[in-house]
């Protein structure tokens, strides 16, 4: 396979100019660069011309991928012209010869785009850092100027496997400072409409939180411009995309706004700022803490706390052994959580984790602020990543999910248990009382039962029938969310709680794209 690696280093956007996401496949009047074009271009753009060669027929080979049957997983296969190629001398012999045309194309669009932005490269490296973000994106380019050139790929190949066996979810934030979130929306909601994803996008002037679904080509490509784009470029990589089968079928459209804070902590980033969090830990890391931890004869008596910063209905199914889950309903009751049990962490080194890691990064940053802990800690990555590297480690359970899927599974462990008869349960349904917000826990037995509702007021709501319009539009207060206290407090019971909770149905404010299909108002978070 060509090499992707670039020839000068020190040429960042030149480099990052080389990226499929950024190719303009526009221009039809090129035919061969090997020629006109090249005595174009000017001689440190002509020292790319082999690169751009490689990168454009490496690419071209990459979107001729296609997934290997389940029991050769590891396998890589390519399809081209109706025909199965199951090693890559095979695939680059073919492309070479029968796609000629396609690869020139591409490397000539590849030169072509080196040589328009060598300016703006310039511009860029003596620009104060403030500023060239919003200057050279927001003022001199249209969104359109940003999007990936799709036009090689049918229809089909770029919706096609959307499902959940072929598709793809992505994960993934960035903290950085932005000048003009409103241009990052219009582009970022063109950019998935282009791509044909659908999912959640939050973005504030603190940086972008997005959780996209769709083709693995479409999320391929949308990762490439995520990564090629001079605002995220040295901020982003692509380690920080947690990717999961699913596709644009885990989530019922597309949501981009503009916030104050790309996850919803109630606090605003001028007061807690993602510029001070804690100590980020790889999940290799993590698990020698956690090892570490376990490991003591007496944990009530530690000087370390596992600190779980999810919502009490995500560690019910799922969580770290040994950890102080709180039972908390939404993110942003977390700085009133660690207000109230302030003394639990005087003088305590605390591991902090989270879906993703972007809980933990404003989480952790707001309690090292309180200045009572030792230390702070936090999983970079989150479970997710900790999840693909030790799928058998410490976290027990499924890892929840804030789309249609509701959960995924790493492991054959189940920690929860169904509401009404106690048996090993950890699949999520929503509330049969349509009107109802909540999640619940019931058993095939129990189901069949006709148990069903979160709660017995709900149970009774959904057995009568409706009678007036009135009954269709009340607001719901369950009795399984009355009997929460909003902000618990664990000074009462220092030992963490045990790894499997009390039975209760479940309540999923933070995920509304679960639990409020035919909602109009934006979710709260997209991951967390």
């Amino acid at each position: 396979m060509p090499s992707s690696t670039s020839p000068d280093q020190g040429d960042d956007l030149e480099a990052c100019l080389l990226r499929f996401s950024d190719l303009d496949l526009k221009d039809t009047s090129i035919i061969n660069p090997s020629s006109s074009l090249k005595a174009e271009l000017d001689v440190n753009t002509k020292k790319k011309y082999s690169f751009a060669k490689k990168k454009a027929f490496a690419l071209f080979v990459k979107t001729k991928e296609v997934p290997a049957p389940s029991y050769k997983c590891k396998e890589i296969r390519w399809k081209c012209c109706q025909q199965l190629f199951t090693g890559p001398t095979g695939i680059h012999r073919h492309v070479a010869a029968q796609h000629a045309d396609e690869v020139w194309h591409q490397t000539a669009s590849v030169l072509r785009q080196l040589a328009v932005a060598s300016s703006t490269s310039k511009s860029l490296k003596s620009a104060d850092k403030r500023n060239p973000p919003k200057e050279c994106l927001t003022q001199n380019h249209d969104v359109s100027a940003w999007l990936p050139d799709i036009s090689c790929f049918s229809p089909d190949e770029l919706i096609s496997g959307e499902g959940s066996d072929e598709g793809e979810v992505l994960l993934y934030y960035c903290y950085r400072d932005l000048e003009d979130p409103h241009w990052i929306c219009a582009w970022q909601t063109a950019l998935c409409r282009h791509l044909h994803l659908t999912g959640k996008v939050r973005i504030a002037t603190e940086g972008i939180n997005g959780t996209v679904g769709g083709s693995k080509l479409a999320t391929r490509l949308y990762v490439e411009v995520m990564l090629s784009c001079p605002l995220f470029k040295d901020y982003l990589c692509e380690d920080d995309f947690k990717t999961s089968k699913g596709g644009a079928c885990c989530f019922p459209e597309l949501r981009v706004g503009v916030f104050e804070e790309i996850v919803p902590m109630g606090i605003s980033p001028n007061k807690i700022s993602y510029k001070k969090p804690g100590i980020h830990l790889s999940p290799g890391e993590f698990h020698k803490e956690v090892e570490k931890f376990l490991s003591q004869a007496n944990q009530e008596q530690s000087d370390t706390i596992l600190l779980d910063c999810r919502n009490f209905y995500e560690s019910k199914i799922g969580r770290f052994q040994g950890c102080l889950a709180p039972d908390i309903r939404k993110f942003s009751y977390f700085p009133s959580y660690v207000d109230r049990n302030l003394d639990l962490f005087r003088e305590k080194r605390v591991l902090m984790y989270c879906t993703g890691g972007i809980r933990c990064e404003r989480g952790s940053a707001y309690l090292k602020a309180k200045g009572v802990c030792k230390e702070v800690f936090q999983l970079k990555g989150g479970i997710h990543k900790y999840l693909e590297e030790f799928p058998d480690g410490f976290y027990k359970g499924k890892l929840f999910v804030f789309d249609e899927r509701y959960a995924l599974s790493y492991n054959s462990d189940i920690v929860s248990e169904c509401s009404y008869c106690g048996a090993p349960w950890d699949q999520y349904k929503l509330c049969s009382t349509p009107q109802c917000r909540q999640l619940v826990l019931t058993c095939p037995a129990c189901q069949g039962q006709g148990l069903t509702a979160c709660c017995v007021t709900c149970q009774d709501k959904g057995s009568r029938p409706a009678s007036s319009p009135a009954q269709h539009s009340f607001k719901e207060e369950c009795d399984c969310t009355a009997r929460r206290p909003r902000i618990p407090s664990e000074l009462s019971q220092q030992a963490p709680p045990p790894l499997s909770p009390e039975p209760r149905p479940d309540v999923a404010e933070d995920g509304p794209c679960l639990c409020e299909r035919h909602r109009q108002h934006f979710p709260e978070a997209s991951q967390s």
